[in-house]
């Protein structure tokens, strides 16, 4: 690795795999006190520690709320447009800068290059959507009112104020960043409590928003565990908006149901991949290839189980295991490799663990099935199973690594049930030539994206639509209208002309009823709404 360096202020022994200096700089904007601990963070490619960062505690987080409620009222008040216009500037920014965020991005996770580039592409995609579409968005709605001509109704949007955005380690720039955006170009404040392994990739994103011109207190950062800081976020803000773990997600709904404000929650996902009789295998082998193993396994919207259909079950699993045998696995600051490394320890007991126990109970490894130390200290080769059951942890339980079991269907029923047998709703995949039958099997499918002849970059890249879970994988959607509605409040504001509404003078109340009756049988027949 490049630029690595010495601190002898953390710690004279270290080799640090990003520049001291270049840390301060970036923890500079973290909200804590001036003896705070501070946690050092190692990367997953060799080991070595990346940075020493300081974690706020309950009283650092109050202040943070306070700061950015403060600066949050200025924000609102100044023209969407400008807000927008702050996007928009990111956008290029990300693009210009693209370098080190993706040095900082693989450092911290361990993904190969080409999946760290997806969080680049992810933060403009967004940027560009909801700066140019903030204002469309946001703007007030005429409706008509209770007395056509005589009320005028006009719904707005007010911003939540303060939200609290609590991001994972996976994808440590596009789950930070890109919740963010749409919060604060709604005209909200931002505390910002990213994931300690991949702290530096979220400060690096809020650098560039601050040098794109959004002011001062209006983003804030806090550090620390979740228990502990995550959890004093998700007590203090206007609105919570979580990406991890379904039992976390769980507790935060309902620390944040206590208190009566909202919360979006995407969640865990046991994702399935049908292959149709009709699919074009080329298509399928490859798609079904980035479905699985994209950040080594590590996306809550990855493929982890492959459902085909008899008829060309053979010849897709030779093939599709002959393309997995051809994946690079390597870990360098480059794009000569496929697949990178897991984030952790925990991370590779826990798909060790799944692997070896499907293998104990009777399931074949087609490839893959051991960790790679001669690689990294956390690489796991990309592992295809069959003969899958029940009884095996890996059929239900979320293995979140590069692990993916093949089981085989014998009609697209079949594949839709096999689907929805899970306690999970979070995206799906369909592979087939006939895209109408693909809408026909997707509609079917209980999951908040299904992508038709793509592994799930189409649903997701797709800003303008709504992305989220069902059941346990979440609550509320992030993209589209939703995903910048959801940080305001509605305001009706209706204004009533000439005459109220109720008892007229001169008419008795019972008068007053028989004219009003009158009235809305005329607006039912000329057809008013």
């Amino acid at each position: 690795m490049t630029g690595v360096v010495v601190d002898p202020e953390l710690d004279p022994s270290a080799t640090y795999a990003v520049d001291p200096a270049r840390v301060r700089r970036l923890a500079a904007d973290v909200v804590a006190s001036p003896g705070a601990e501070h946690h050092v963070s190692h990367s997953p490619m060799t080991g070595a520690p990346v940075a020493s960062l300081p974690v706020s505690s309950a009283e650092d987080v109050a202040v943070a709320i306070s700061t950015a409620r403060a600066a949050q009222r200025a924000w609102a008040a100044t023209d969407v447009e400008r807000r927008a216009a702050v996007l928009m500037r990111f956008h290029d920014l990300v693009l210009e800068r693209q370098v080190e965020l993706l040095d900082l991005i693989q450092l911290e996770s361990g993904k190969s290059r080409a999946h760290a580039f997806e969080e680049i592409a992810d933060c403009a995609i967004a940027a560009r959507h909801y700066g140019r579409r903030a204002a469309d968005y946001l703007a007030d709605l005429r409706v008509p009112g209770v007395i056509p001509v005589l009320s005028q109704a006009v719904e707005s949007r007010r911003p939540k104020g303060v939200v609290g955005v609590v991001s994972p380690w996976n994808y440590p720039l596009s789950l930070a960043i890109t919740d963010a955006m749409p919060a604060l170009v709604a005209g909200n404040a931002v505390v910002l409590r990213p994931d300690q392994q991949t702290s530096l990739t979220a400060l690096a994103g809020v650098e560039l928003l601050r040098e794109a011109g959004l002011p001062d207190g209006v983003l804030q950062v806090v550090l620390g565990p979740g228990a502990s800081t995550g959890q004093a976020v998700v007590d203090r803000a206007d609105y919570i908006c979580y990406t991890g773990s379904t039992p976390t997600g769980r507790r935060v709904g309902q620390s944040a149901a206590e208190r009566l404000v909202g919360f979006s929650l995407e969640l865990g996902g046991k994702n399935s991949l049908y292959v149709a009789d009709d699919a074009d295998l080329d298509r399928a082998v490859a798609g079904a290839v980035r479905a699985s193993f994209a950040s080594a396994g590590q996306l809550c919207i990855s493929a982890e189980r492959i459902l085909v259909h008899r008829d060309v079950k053979d010849e897709f699993v030779t093939r599709f295991v002959d393309a997995v045998e051809q994946l690079r696995l390597g870990t360098s600051l480059t794009y000569d490799y496929d697949i990178g490394s897991l984030v952790g320890q925990r991370q590779l007991d826990t798909v060790t663990a799944h692997v070896e126990d499907a293998r104990s109970k009777g399931a074949v490894v087609l490839t893959g099935g051991r960790a790679r130390p001669d690689v990294g200290p956390f690489v796991y080769e990309p592992t295809v199973l069959t003969g899958v059951t029940e009884a095996m942890v890996c059929r239900n339980d979320e293995t979140f690594g590069p692990v993916v079991s093949i089981y085989e269907v014998g009609s697209d029923d079949e594949a839709v049930a096999f689907a929805n047998d899970t306690e999970y709703g979070l995206n799906a995949s369909v592979w087939t030539r006939d895209v109408a039958r693909g809408r026909r099997v997707a509609a079917r499918i209980r999951t908040g994206t299904v992508n038709i002849n793509e592994a799930y970059a189409a649903a997701w890249g797709s800003m303008g639509a709504s992305m989220g879970g069902m059941k346990a994988s979440g609550i509320g959607r992030r993209h589209g209208r939703e995903g910048i509605l959801k940080y305001t409040e509605s305001q009706n504001i209706t204004a009533q002309r000439l005459v109220p509404i109720g008892e007229m003078p001169g008419l008795s109340a019972q008068r007053y009823a028989q004219v009003m009756t009158l009235a809305l049988k005329g607006m039912r027949r000329l057809g008013f709404r």
